[in-house]
C-alpha cells in the first residue's frame, strides 16, 4: 500500500484544487491579491512548526537552492494563484471546466522555459504538439463561437488562466529542482513563509492592508476552508507526491483535477461543456499526454 501513496497524494492534491475553483468563486468579491495574501499568510503561521524543524535543512541551502525557493513562492504561490483567483472572479463570463482545463498548458511553458533559460534544443514533435494542444485550448474556450461573437471578458479570463498556467508550469519545474535539496516538508513551509512575508511587505507598503476590513464572516469562513484544503494542505499533499514520482507520472495523476472540475461544474453549476468544448478538451489532454510521455522517454536514453 505504501508505493501507491505518492499517487494517491498527488491524485487527492488535484482532486483538492478541482473544489479550490468552487470556493474560490465565493471570493469573487473580494480583491484577488487580499485572497491570495490572507490565505499564505494563515498557511505559513500554521505550517511555521515544520520550517522550525527543517532549519538546518535551511541554513544550509545554497544560491542555487535559494533561486528555486524565490521562483516557487513568487511565481507558484503569488503569481500563479493571483492569476487563477482573478480569472475565476469572471464567474459570470467563463466556465469552471475551462478555466481549469487551461492549466493543463502547464507542461508545454515548462518546457518552453528550459529551451529558453537552459538552451535545450525544441524538437518538431514538440511544436507539432504544441500547436494541437493550442487548438484544442481555443475550442475548449470558445467552442465553435466565430470570431466576432467573442466575450472581452471570457478573453481576459481565458489569459488570465494561461498566465496562471504559465506560472504554475515553470514553478513545478524549480519545486523539483528545490526537493532535491530539501525535504517536502521545509519546501511545503518555506514556500508559504516567504510568499506570506512577500504578500505581507506588498500590503503594508502600498497601503492595502486597509481593504482587511472588507473581509466579512463568510469571506473569513471561505478562505479558511480553503487554506486547510484545497491551499495549504493540498500543496502538503502534493510536494509529498512530486518528491517520490517522476515528473511524467504526476502530469498523469494530475488529470484528475480538470475530469472532477468539469464534474462539479456539472453537477454544482448545471453546466455542461458543448461537443466542440468536449473534443478541443480530448486534443488538449490528448497532446499534453503525448509530450509528457516522450519527453519522460527521451529524459532516460
Amino acid at each position: 500500500m505504501k508505493k501507491y501513496l505518492p499517487a494517491l497524494a498527488v491524485i487527492s492534491a488535484a482532486i483538492l484544487w478541482s473544489f479550490d475553483g468552487v470556493l474560490r468563486q465565493n471570493l469573487y468579491a473580494l480583491p484577488s491579491f487580499l485572497i491570495v495574501a490572507l490565505e499564505h499568510l494563515i498557511g505559513a503561521i500554521i505550517f511555521f512548526p515544520l520550517l522550525l524543524k527543517g532549519w538546518k535543512e535551511v541554513s544550509a541551502l545554497q544560491q542555487r537552492g535559494w533561486i528555486s525557493v524565490l521562483w516557487i513562492s513568487v511565481c507558484g504561490g503569488i503569481l500563479g494563484t493571483f492569476f487563477y483567483t482573478k480569472a475565476l472572479s469572471y464567474v459570470n463570463y467563463i466556465d469552471l471546466s475551462v478555466v481549469v482545463l487551461l492549466q493543463k498548458f502547464q507542461p508545454i511553458f515548462a518546457i518552453a522555459l528550459a529551451a529558453i533559460v537552459l538552451k535545450e534544443k525544441i524538437a518538431i514533435r514538440f511544436l507539432v504538439l504544441a500547436v494541437a494542444a493550442i487548438v484544442g485550448g481555443y475550442f475548449v474556450t470558445f467552442g465553435n463561437q466565430p470570431l466576432n461573437e467573442w466575450s472581452d471578458k471570457t478573453m481576459i479570463a481565458a489569459l488570465l488562466s494561461l498566465l496562471a498556467a504559465f506560472s504554475w508550469g515553470s514553478s513545478t519545474v524549480l519545486g523539483k529542482h528545490a526537493l532535491n535539496r530539501l525535504s517536502f516538508e521545509t519546501v511545503t513551509s518555506l514556500r508559504l513563509t516567504v510568499t506570506g512575508a512577500i504578500m505581507l511587505f506588498i500590503l503594508i507598503s502600498t497601503g492595502q492592508a486597509e481593504t482587511i476590513s472588507q473581509v466579512n464572516i463568510e469571506n473569513w469562513k471561505y478562505i479558511f476552508i480553503i487554506v486547510l484544503s484545497t491551499g495549504s494542505l493540498a500543496l502538503f499533499i502534493y510536494y509529498y507526491g512530486l518528491n517520490h514520482l517522476p515528473a511524467s507520472h504526476v502530469t498523469l495523476y494530475e488529470l484528475f483535477w480538470p475530469l472532477s472540475a468539469v464534474t462539479m461544474d456539472w453537477y454544482i453549476y448545471g453546466r455542461v461543456m458543448s461537443l466542440v468544448q468536449w473534443l478541443g478538451a480530448a486534443l488538449l489532454l490528448g497532446a499534453i499526454l503525448l509530450l509528457s510521455y516522450k519527453n519522460k522517454i527521451e529524459s532516460n536514453q
